[in-house]
């Protein structure tokens, strides 16, 4: 149905800045080149997102630059075991989950090498001096700076295939979700916070991420991240197999038909997924945090600023079980729990929105009314030891599940998705903060059990969360809000103790929306094409298809969804979500 034209790699195009970007190696040297005085002496600070590959980057641009002395900045870094004791608390020994990170990238550097360095750089008096590699800048500031920028979900890619290891440790073959955990609750925060003031002032940009690498000035960055602010857009969809995963995406989205399914796409997560930027002929990838952290007010708007910081609140993403398996059972954390034991600063409440649904779908959701909390807990606990599976009838809601259906699910309830689903998972973005509480008795795809974290869930869920009040409260609660010439608005949740707040918009005709100085997310989840434009010219007319997710800056304020295309002459639905004020 519909959707042989969702684009899986979307763009915003640039204006103005169609020769500030290059394209391989020998381009980027020339232009880096330029940048170059040309007598007395220059300091090229090259610093770098953990995982960004250094020898190529030596061999490749700054061997041929010729410098008079070259200094890479991980000589001065702390030891792998000062670094392992450094961060033990972060680390836990849980294989999923830590502590945030509120280090600054100095505290992994010996101070006494670092002296050496800088006293290295100052006392060479003529010719080129580079510095390079992650924390280069903190040697020296740069006569001239690149950063080299390297997206999330390629640094997984390289843990997966054995190629890279965490920063600062020699283990490519440790447990990738501990890999992943490491980066999660340290590298990134810490990088993150390492690099947002570097992309503030640097000369150029150095996007690592494909075979072929590009470039773009710092000036163009700039202004295209700015430009993205003021227009709708899309970040790059990624998807991942999944011991549960179906086939509808593969279908519907064209993906890889050797692939034996897909359990998840993340559609828009901005802390994961990448944004593209086309100048001219180049098109650059970056990290789509990298908008988030330097321009989150016109992104996010003043109100959500002020509540979370450089971080995008709201998530879309889908999870396909059409022709795959139920879901884990899962709780996730309360606020104070997630605060308390991790970090986070707010929770993971979600929902599910049924994109489409199979005959005889359904969504797990609550508890039974009047069942014993500790004889669920103890039956839990004997299928987790492998004694017998758990009794999920005896305890747990099914809800059968039909296409549009909304399954609001705040943080305490317990849940998942049952096979023959395909959700769109509309919530907060603490996404990995999942406690599985049984998981059908499966192993994952690298033949590992799956990890459960009972101890977790069982301080967690609210048992009050029964038939009766997750019937009253969680299931299809649809309130008509508005309605005009061929369209009409409706309330679908979420709930009271969750921030977001979504509305179904039915159209035939166009409708007229405003950010009114917040982030909007939407998805068209019904209907094959859509345009989304500006009543007074102020964006490039935007068109997104069926189950495209796409994001409305607060900037934007007024913009109109029309039937575009193949959609006109039918009715058409989006979903829309927003942080309540």
């Amino acid at each position: 149905m519909h959707s042989a034209s969702y684009d899986k790699y979307p763009e915003v195009s640039v204006s103005g800045f169609d020769h500030h970007a290059w394209q391989g190696w020998p381009a980027i040297q020339q232009a880096v080149s330029k940048q170059l005085a040309r007598s007395g002496k220059t300091v090229l600070v090259i610093d770098c997102y953990p995982g960004v590959q250094l020898e190529e980057l030596h061999a490749q641009l700054i061997a041929q630059l010729n410098p008079t002395l070259t200094i890479n900045a991980e000589s001065a870094r702390l030891s792998e075991q000062h670094l392992h004791d450094l961060l033990a608390r972060n680390l836990t020994d849980d294989r999923v989950f830590g502590v945030l990170s509120c280090h600054e990238l100095n505290e992994f550097f010996c101070p006494e090498k670092l002296a050496v360095a800088q006293q290295e750089v100052a006392e060479i008096t003529e010719g080129l001096v580079v510095v390079f590699g992650p924390g280069a800048a903190l040697i020296h500031s740069g006569d001239v700076l690149v950063y080299a920028d390297l997206a999330r979900w390629e640094i997984q890619q390289r843990f997966r295939r054995g190629e890279l290891g965490n920063w600062g440790a020699n283990n490519t073959d440790e447990d990738i979700l501990r890999r992943y955990k490491r980066a999660f609750f340290i590298e990134w925060r810490v990088f993150d916070r390492h690099k947002t003031p570097l992309l503030k002032r640097a000369d150029f940009l150095l996007d690592t991420n494909a075979e072929q690498p590009a470039m773009v000035s710092g000036e163009a960055l700039r202004s295209a991240l700015q430009q993205t602010t003021q227009q709708p857009f899309r970040v790059v969809p990624f998807f991942d197999p999944g011991v549960w995963g179906g086939q509808w995406m593969k279908d519907k989205f064209d993906l890889d038909p050797s692939k034996p399914n897909y359990a998840w796409c993340f559609d828009c997560v901005p802390e994961e997924n990448s944004l593209l930027l086309r100048f001219g002929d180049v098109r650059i990838e970056i990290p789509s945090q990298d908008l988030v952290l330097l321009y989150p007010r016109p992104l996010l708007g003043e109100r959500v600023h002020a509540r979370f910081g450089a971080e995008f609140p709201i998530r879309f993403d889908f999870l396909d079980t059409i022709g795959g398996q139920n879901l884990s059972f899962q709780v996730h954390p309360i606020t104070e729990y997630i605060q308390q034991h991790f970090g986070m600063h707010y929770t993971q409440d979600e929902s599910y929105y049924m994109l489409e649904a199979e005959p005889g779908a359904e969504v797990y959701l609550g508890t039974k009314t009047g069942i014993d909390p500790q004889e669920m807990l103890d039956d839990l606990a004997s299928a987790q030891r492998g004694e017998k599976a758990f009794d999920d009838e005896k305890f747990v809601n099914r809800f059968p599940a039909h296409k549009h259906d909304h399954f609001l699910i705040p943080a305490g309830t317990v849940h998942c998705s049952g096979s023959g689903a395909m959700v769109l998972e509309i919530s907060a973005t603490p996404y990995i903060f999942t406690f599985k509480l049984w998981d059908w008795g499966r192993l994952g795809l690298d033949g590992l059990p799956r990890p459960v974290h009972l101890e977790h869930g069982a301080q967690v869920i609210d048992w009050q969360r029964d038939t009766q009040w997750v019937t009253e409260h969680l299931v299809n609660h649809f309130e008509p809000i508005a309605e005009g010439d061929g369209w009409r608005e409706e309330r679908t949740g979420l709930h009271e103790r969750e921030f977001i707040e979504t509305r179904r918009h039915w159209f035939t005709q166009p409708v007229t929306h405003h950010t009114h100085g917040g982030v909007n997310v939407l998805n068209l989840v019904e209907g094959s094409e859509a345009l989304v434009e500006s009543p007074t010219g102020a964006f490039e007319p935007f068109v997104v298809h069926y189950a495209e997710t796409f994001i409305v800056p607060a900037a934007v304020g007024e913009y109109r969804i029309s039937p575009y295309g193949s959609g006109v002459g039918h009715q058409l639905a989006t979903m829309k979500a927003w942080v309540r004020g």
